[in-house]
């Protein structure tokens, strides 16, 4: 067997209801009872506001916690907001970091945790890159509250840092201490959300399975445990935000494909959504949904069994070769993001034709994800992806 390596979160609690007692689970991720005991939220004023964290704060002042929030945290997270909650952190001397909330607050409160450690001296771009520095952090909780990006048992967080750019944080100091995931949180979780969060998740567990790159058996077992809960409870849950069984069915499938590519990273549709999110503020899910059938034909070439290997997590009766097997998930996919309601055109959300270009060119800048492509990614294959797309 080729050698591996696998890195994942130290802890994870599965429990609905769970974030009721998210007091005694951060308590026992500290040292000794006479530290100071000061927890800061990281989280959006929306969740804030909603009550939804109520039981949370509860449970954590009962366990002796100071308990203070961070509420600035917007979509596609800016340098700004970053630095406002590292500041926030700082002056309130935190002794834990708790992310609660959709991936843009999980980012921020795992990058919160390595900046505002009492004594460093690191900057936010001394992190940019792949592990660039050794870096070490306060402990840290992170509570999903959508099923989608995985960043609660990723290493990964992304900041936008100017008008249409973004940077990438990869360091294995953002793996989280303590992983909740509790299914209440996303009960009601709207139908838009739900469809674009999940197809996100699917996404990561597709990538994962055929990356060029780390691509390894805990990955691969992870790609498809992923895809057959997704898959099969997807529509279910948009169906009805108060099915707790797909609910939770979905949070463990977005965390197992984020345990997925983590190991095996992620490749081409996402550096081609990463373009229509930085330059048309698309959401991620979405961005991914619009782009995915289109790279996943380009990609057959290169990767037919593998897709027809997933083919059979996903439609069990599915038959013939390995091409219509794969004909038959690439098929698959494209009517499941269709039926869940997601924009399916570029057109569809306001992209003019004569922006492919310059997509095509931002995209090319994603050399990061571009080299795990199962099919080498050109220039004159991006446009005519986002041209299939359009």
């Amino acid at each position: 067997m080729t050698p591996f390596p696998f890195n994942t979160v130290r802890r994870t609690v599965v429990e609905q209801g769970g974030s009721q007692r998210l007091g005694d689970l951060a308590s026992s991720i500290l040292g000794p009872a006479s530290q100071t005991r000061k927890a800061l939220i990281v989280t959006d004023a929306f969740l804030a506001g909603s009550g939804l964290l109520n039981p949370a704060r509860q449970s954590l002042r009962d366990a002796g916690f100071s308990v203070f929030e961070f509420t600035g945290v917007l979509p596609d997270p800016s340098e700004a907001v970053v630095q406002a909650a590292v500041s926030q952190a700082q002056s309130e001397g935190v002794d834990l970091v708790l992310g609660m909330g959709g991936g843009s607050s999980l980012d921020v409160a795992k990058i919160v945790a390595c900046l505002a450690l009492p004594g460093t001296a690191l900057k936010l771009p001394d992190l940019y890159g792949v592990e660039s520095v050794r870096a070490t952090r306060l402990p840290l909780v992170m509570v999903p509250t959508t099923a989608g990006t995985g960043s609660e048992v990723t290493s990964i967080a992304i900041v936008t840092t100017g008008e249409s750019t973004k940077a990438g944080i990869v360091n294995t100091a953002l793996l989280a201490d303590l992983v909740l995931l509790d299914a209440q949180l996303t009960i009601g979780l709207p139908p838009a959300v739900t469809a674009a969060t999940g197809v996100d998740a699917m996404v990561h567990a597709i990538e994962a399975y055929t990356s060029l790159h780390r691509k390894n058996p805990l990955s691969d077992m992870l790609a498809r445990q992923a895809l057959q809960l997704l898959s099969s409870n997807l529509l279910r849950a948009h169906a009805n935000g108060t099915d707790a069984a797909a609910r939770e069915a979905m949070l463990l499938g977005a965390m197992l494909a984020g345990q997925a590519f983590e190991n095996s990273p992620v490749a081409a549709v996402h550096a081609l959504a990463y373009p229509l999110g930085g330059i048309y503020h698309i959401a991620h899910g979405v961005s991914n949904a619009l782009v995915l059938p289109h790279v996943m034909r380009f990609n057959r070439s290169a990767c037919a069994n593998l897709y027809a290997e997933l083919a059979t997590v996903v439609l069990p009766a599915v038959q013939g070769s390995a091409e219509a097997r794969c004909d038959a998930f690439i098929a698959h996919m494209a009517d499941l993001t269709a039926r869940t309601g997601l924009p399916q055109r570029l057109r569809d959300c306001d992209i003019a034709a004569d922006a492919i270009d310059a997509l095509a060119a931002a995209a090319m800048g994603q050399q990061r994800l571009l080299k795990n492509n199962p099919r080498p990614v050109s220039l004159d294959d991006a446009r005519a992806i986002y041209q299939a797309a359009w």
